[in-house]
Formats: structure tokens, C-alpha cells, sequence
């Protein structure tokens, strides 16, 4: 049986980059993950401002193209806010996670292939076995396994998520240059559309709405965006991810710490998960070096707090009469507008 001092179970960007930070700690990680090789997924592709220092930091710097802030529109009305300070990044998500599994191996992180099935904890350590029948032995778990966390489940700390306002998200890529430097929001009637430039020659378009939501017909509701992919080569497979509301009791069960998307979450609609992630997953690593995994509950709430805000106002307007006044009361009060957005992005 392998024994590690931390194993982190989820191989997408919030573990890797949890098995980063372990590993410049000191700390001995094994992240264990069931899908081989680069993992992709459907989200929007925007590393936010407050995203690239702390990908610095662990020593991770992927390629893509300069975000300068964020543009909301809604048939003749825009609203453009560019970020204060620096930009962020709109960096395809197999980039981002190649980046983040080549560092975390030549820092020397371990990782097993496999799903988890049970976790049995002690006072001083837990036990992980995989359906393969591979066991390992960690003082803590970090789960980072995503919106519908096994982990979060297993230690009882999952909660159903509410029936009502349940929203999914669809993406695709397209090969063309990118016709702008910020991140286009489109309020069409029942969706938002989004608009990410990732390479000099590749864009990328995400919708979320409700269950069932046509991309296509959302796109077709878009003529500024419709007309420019008219035509236009389609890259890769369509993905889509959901639902979105997800909530869990608590974020500490024992040993096991709950970690990015798998300790609960709002909605993708600010485009923040994984900063929130990578802040989430530096938190909870130095509550494990310090030894007091309780006080991540409390660093949790504090690094969470304006993004679950903000994030749950957003939603309430998007997913009922009074979305159709987003557009028109950011552009009459930029400077609210400009501050939420810089708010959000640091």
C-alpha cells in the first residue's frame, strides 16, 4: 500500500495545481485521477487577471492571448469594462492543463489511473481504495473532482442540488482570428453567449442557459456572432457541462478537504471557477501544512465570499423577467459595472 502525505483525488487544473502547491511545501502527493491523458472540458477559456499570478507562482505560464476586460451586449446596447491593472488570459483548457501536468511531474508528483470508491478515515490518517483494488494511504485528502464530486459523497458532505434554475453550458471552438481583445457577453433572450479569443488563429464559444438549451439556435439569436462564424471551420468535439448549482454541508469532513468546483458552486455565469480553484487549493494546502484542517471551512467562506454574491445576484436577473435589464443598468452605471468586474477578477 502506498502512503503519501497528501493525495489528491482529481486530475483536472484544481488538482493539479493543488499538487503543485503540496509539492513546493514539501509535501509527498499522489493525485489520482480516472480519465488518462489531457483532459479537456466545456467552459469558457478565460483566465481572469487574478488566475495568472498564482499560476506564476507555482511556475506555470500557458500559452494564449491577452484578455483586456469584459464586454456585455444586448441587441443595440454594449458595455465594455477593461480590466484595471493587468490582463487576464483566454488560454485553451488542454493548454492549461498540460502546463499544470508538466509541472506538477517535474516537481515529482505521483499519479494512479483510477477511480475512487471508498475513503476510510481515522484520527491520523485515510484510506483510499480505487475500483482496480489499489489502495493508498494519505494524512489528507484533497478533493478536487469536480461538480459532482465522488469524494464529496463519500464523506457525506454532498447536498442535492436544487431543482429549479438548473443551468448547463456548451462549448465549441472555431478556427478563425479573433475579432476582439476582451471577452464578448451576449444577453440573448433565454442564454448567454460567450465569446473568448484563445489563439491568434482560434476562437471560443460558450453558451449557458437552461437544460436543453439549442447552441445553435442560441448563436442563430446573434447575428454579430452568427455572421462572423458563418462559414468558418469547426474545430474539435462540442462539449457541454452542468448542472451548474451544486452544494455541499460543509467543506471539511476529518481529514478530507473539498476543493474547487467539488466544494460547492454557483454558477459559471462570472467566469471565476478557476481562480476561485487555484485560491481554494493554496488555502487548504497550507491549512494541511499548518496541521489544522478546520480553519479551511473559514478560509473557504472568505475566499468564496464576493464570487457566491455576486455570482448568485447574476443568476437571479439571468434566469428570470428582469434579465433583460443586465445590459441596460450595467451600461448606465459603469462605474458600478467597472468595479464589480475588477471586484471579481482580482
Amino acid at each position: 500500500m502506498d502512503a503519501y502525505d497528501v493525495a489528491i483525488v482529481g486530475g483536472g487544473p484544481v488538482g493539479l495545481a493543488a499538487a503543485i502547491e503540496a509539492r513546493l511545501a514539501g509535501l509527498s502527493v499522489v493525485v489520482i485521477e480516472q480519465r488518462d491523458g489531457t483532459i479537456d472540458k466545456a467552459c469558457g477559456e478565460g483566465l481572469m487577471p487574478g488566475a495568472l499570478p498564482i499560476l506564476a507562482r507555482l511556475g506555470v505560464d500557458p500559452l494564449g492571448m491577452p484578455i483586456t476586460g469584459i464586454t456585455y451586449i444586448q441587441g443595440g446596447r454594449r458595455v465594455t469594462h477593461r480590466f484595471a491593472g493587468s490582463s487576464g488570459r483566454g488560454v485553451r483548457r488542454t493548454t492549461l492543463h498540460t502546463a499544470l501536468a508538466d509541472r506538477a511531474a517535474e516537481l515529482g508528483a505521483s499519479r494512479i489511473t483510477a477511480k475512487v470508491e471508498s475513503i476510510e478515515q481515522t484520527d491520523e490518517v485515510a484510506s483510499l481504495r480505487a475500483v482496480d483494488g489499489h489502495e493508498v494511504l494519505a494524512n489528507y485528502v484533497l478533493a478536487c473532482d469536480g461538480l459532482h464530486s465522488t469524494v464529496a459523497a463519500l464523506v457525506g458532505l454532498a447536498r442535492p442540488a436544487p431543482r429549479r434554475g438548473r443551468r448547463y453550458g456548451v462549448r465549441q471552438h472555431y478556427a478563425m482570428r479573433p475579432w476582439g481583445d476582451t471577452v464578448e457577453v451576449y444577453y440573448a433572450p433565454t442564454a448567454e453567449l460567450y465569446v473568448t479569443p484563445i489563439t491568434e488563429n482560434e476562437v471560443g464559444i460558450a453558451v449557458l442557459g437552461p437544460r436543453n438549451t439549442d447552441f445553435d439556435a442560441v448563436i442563430a439569436q446573434v447575428p454579430r456572432v452568427s455572421t462572423r462564424l458563418a462559414g468558418q471551420q469547426v474545430l474539435g468535439t462540442r462539449r457541454g457541462a452542468g448542472p451548474f448549482r451544486q452544494r455541499t454541508s460543509a467543506r471539511v469532513a476529518g481529514r478530507v478537504l473539498l476543493v474547487g468546483d467539488a466544494s460547492g458552486y454557483v454558477d459559471a455565469i462570472t467566469g471565476e471557477g478557476l481562480r476561485l480553484g487555484f485560491a481554494q487549493a493554496a488555502e487548504a494546502v497550507r491549512c494541511i501544512v499548518a496541521d489544522r484542517p478546520r480553519d479551511y471551512e473559514r478560509a473557504w467562506r472568505r475566499v468564496t465570499r464576493d464570487f457566491r454574491v455576486t455570482t448568485s445576484v447574476l443568476v437571479f436577473f439571468a434566469t428570470s423577467p428582469l434579465r433583460r435589464l443586465i445590459v441596460p443598468v450595467a451600461a448606465a452605471l459603469p462605474g458600478r459595472f467597472g468595479a464589480v468586474v475588477d471586484g471579481l477578477a482580482r
